[in-house]
């Protein structure tokens, strides 16, 4: 492997990556970016950022931003108080928290203003296509049905990450793309690198996993 991968853990609300088990995860990860030298970033729940940002010197993204301005927006996520943790991007548009094609521009403007890094997370080859349009920075692609399955999409759906990168690099070749859906191990992520992802957009496979950090280990292991 020539290149270097993107890894993303998304901690979404597991039990396992909540309040101080989340700081612990964190610190796995850091540990085995310092280890490995392959870094491992981060996206932890909103609460949890400030005190992990604090924590850990690899990058840590929000799991996501709302496209608002201050004022009355009870239950939102202001884009000044995130950026204010000391966050180095988001996630846009996870197939758990969808947003429509103005407010995905309007936050990936958001983070461009604030010079930092843009993950948008699409489910097929068109969408990918469209959203390429909007010059994120990532464009991590996961089919939704096999999110949390434990099969990876690099291996049941392999046509959909090369194509998706055909279609993305045939709009803007400097996105970059990650491959996401079921990915947890290190097989998953050669078999990805390999049809032309950049990296990886992970979850379950890492945080419901009996050792976390081994499983970090084992994730970078043939890289």
């Amino acid at each position: 492997m020539t290149k270097v991968p993107k890894i993303i853990i998304n901690y979404k609300t597991y039990e396992q990556s909540t309040g101080s088990k989340a700081l612990k995860l964190s610190q796995y990860a850091q540990e085995v970016t310092d280890e490995t030298g392959i870094e491992i970033a981060i996206a932890p729940q909103a609460v949890n950022l400030a005190q992990i940002c604090e924590a850990v010197d690899v990058p840590v993204y929000a799991q996501h931003i709302d496209p608002i301005t201050p004022g009355g927006h009870t239950g939102s996520y202001l884009p000044e108080a995130l950026i204010e943790t000391g966050i180095s991007g988001s996630l846009i548009n996870h197939s758990e928290k969808r947003l429509t094609l103005a407010d995905i521009d309007a936050v990936v403007e958001i983070i461009r203003k604030n010079n930092l890094t843009s993950i948008l997370c699409t489910n097929n080859i068109k969408t990918s296509a469209a959203c390429a349009s909007f010059e994120p920075d990532y464009i991590a692609i996961e089919p939704p049905e096999l999110i949390g399955s434990g099969v990876a999409v690099s291996q049941a759906n392999p046509e959909i990450v090369e194509n998706s990168v055909e279609a993305i690099h045939n709009v803007n070749k400097d996105i970059k793309v990650l491959c996401g859906a079921g990915i947890s191990t290190s097989d998953d992520l050669v078999s990805a690198m390999e049809l032309g992802a950049d990296g990886v957009l992970l979850a379950s496979g890492i945080i419901k996993a009996e050792d976390q950090k081994q499983a970090m280990l084992e994730l970078v292991d043939k890289v």
